[in-house]
């Protein structure tokens, strides 16, 4: 069977990934490359289509990133959005300005849904738009498909030439009909059958992982969680006892995290593979003794772990690979490619000089968090185990917020563990509710509250809850007010050194799920 696969060229938007995600919902492999690709490793991929992406920039500033002249003659379907559809505009022979009105946000937007990109919309709806520039002059061959009330070109196509452009974002949630238009581009203008199930991406990558790791040995930093478990399957399906488990326990799990991992991923677990455990609690706590900026934590911790697994691979004698973790929301928020930084990631970026590796395994750099729970449970692990409570690499170390101690972990700990078991009471009792990812948080802010007779001044902790199908975009998940202040009684009255408790009823974006 053919493999069908739409490549996106990322011209620096921070949701571009979110473009791939949508192609893949529709069953069609995708991947995203800078903008910069070279066009004969364009031709080697052979993509049915290709998608042109969003960007800060404004396409008449020569240091602004432009396509390859050559892109448009290779004779594959071309879709453009928002700063793609300027650079389609821009580089074809129309004339891209600074808009009179500046659009952003939920925009009511008129499509002509008799051509093929609109098929089946609905003739005005709500898009999505976030632009200073716009489309003045349509180039040659271009007919307008689409406007607003302030943007006279918010579509625009030639269809001879397999040239298709939107002004808005389709990609995000905000434009109702926006699944529609990857549908059929993909389907009805690129020509996919939507052949790409995640049983084919386990065949495939597993083959991969065989010819490239031979007999050599792999090194996996394993901490429990949704991804490195599901990574450590994966490898274990495909090079079994060549595979060496390392967990680090670093003092800043959840409680009783550690031996919970042990009693699923060690020796006479579920998985066929070697596990090692390292208790480094008192190491972490010294290197993060007076460290409060969160980028500097985040590298300590990564740093760290690097360390703490050469120093375990030299044990164990010759390791060959060291394998992460690592998912495509990773990638994307530590800024690779044009796209700009958000957070940085301690499974990204690469290896240090100093480590004795050949190279990082990354399974599933390419996937998005729910591909990876569609994985793990392909590869037969347990739904309690696959439907986890995401939880970042560096732990409680980016839930504290300000300086990391022994003393804070076991508050955020204990905090955590009522928070859970309140939030899974309340789903058992409301199977229909259920947010996505929920964590407590200490705050760096201590305030005077009154206990018993007693004056106190002591922590805050934070609560988050979020409601997500991709961990892109969030929305602040609904706690009933019962529920919420339950928790509150229970962590003000059960965790020693809070007084006060908080709930963060933020979207991403504005904010990332994580506070740090």
């Amino acid at each position: 069977m053919e493999k069908e696969n739409v490549l996106v060229l990322d011209f620096g938007g921070q949701y571009n990934q979110l473009i791939a995600r949508r192609v893949r919902e529709c069953h069609v492999y995708c991947e995203v490359h800078s903008s910069d690709m070279p066009l004969d490793e364009i031709r080697k991929m052979a993509p049915k289509g290709i998608i042109l992406t969003g960007g800060p920039n404004s396409v008449y500033d020569d240091a602004s990133p432009h396509a390859d002249q050559e892109l448009f003659s290779l004779g594959i379907p071309i879709l453009g959005i928002c700063y793609g559809a300027q650079i389609l505009a821009y580089q074809l022979g129309g004339k891209v300005s600074t808009a009179p009105v500046s659009e952003y946000g939920k925009t009511e937007t008129v499509v002509d849904n008799s051509v093929s990109l609109f098929k089946s919309w609905i003739e005005t709806s709500v898009a999505w738009m976030s632009h200073t520039d716009y489309i003045e002059t349509v180039p040659p061959g271009f007919k307008v498909t689409g406007h607003t009330g302030n943007c006279p070109v918010a579509a625009m196509q030639d269809e001879e030439h397999g040239f298709y452009a939107v002004q808005f974002h389709p990609e995000v949630v905000h434009t109702d009909e926006g699944m529609k238009l990857f549908r059929n581009f993909v389907y009805d203008i690129c020509g996919c059958t939507g052949n790409w199930e995640m049983s084919s991406f386990i065949d495939t990558t597993v083959g991969q992982i065989r010819e490239k790791v031979g007999e050599g040995r792999v090194l996996l930093g394993l901490s429990g969680g949704v991804d490195s478990s599901v990574a450590a399957a994966l490898l274990s399906k495909a090079i079994g006892k060549q595979l060496t488990c390392v967990f680090v326990d670093h003092g800043l799990l959840r409680k009783n995290e550690g031996d919970e991992v042990e009693a699923v991923f060690g020796n006479n677990g579920l998985f066929e593979l070697d596990f090692i455990r390292v208790n480094a609690a008192g190491h972490f706590y010294e290197k993060l003794s007076g460290i409060t900026e969160p980028e500097q934590k985040r590298k300590i911790i990564g740093a760290e772990f690097i360390n703490v697994f050469e120093t375990e691979a030299k044990k164990i004698g010759k390791v060959d690979f060291l394998a992460q973790g690592t998912i495509y929301p990773d990638v994307i928020e530590s800024g690779l490619g044009k796209s700009a930084t958000i957070k940085s990631h301690h499974n990204v970026g690469g290896l240090p000089e100093h480590v004795d590796f050949k190279e990082i395994i990354e399974p599933l750099r390419m996937l998005f968090k729910d591909e990876v729970r569609q994985v793990g449970l392909k590869l037969g692990l347990p739904e309690h185990l696959v439907y986890r409570q995401p939880f970042p690499g560096p732990g409680l170390g980016i839930r504290i917020i300000g300086e990391v101690n022994e003393e804070k972990v076991k508050i955020v700990q204990e905090a955590d563990a009522i928070y859970r078991e309140e939030i899974d009471r309340a789903i058992k009792d409301d199977p229909d509710w259920k947010p996505s990812q929920y964590y407590a948080a200490l705050t760096n802010m201590r305030s005077v509250g009154v206990m018993g007779d007693g004056r106190t001044y002591d922590y805050a902790v934070a609560l988050r809850a979020v409601i997500t199908s991709d961990f892109m975009t969030a929305t602040a998940a609904p706690i009933p007010w019962d529920i919420l202040t339950r928790i509150a009684d229970r962590i003000v009255n059960e965790v020693k050194g809070v007084n006060r408790v908080l709930y963060d009823c933020t979207s991403k974006p504005p904010a990332t799920i994580e506070l740090e």
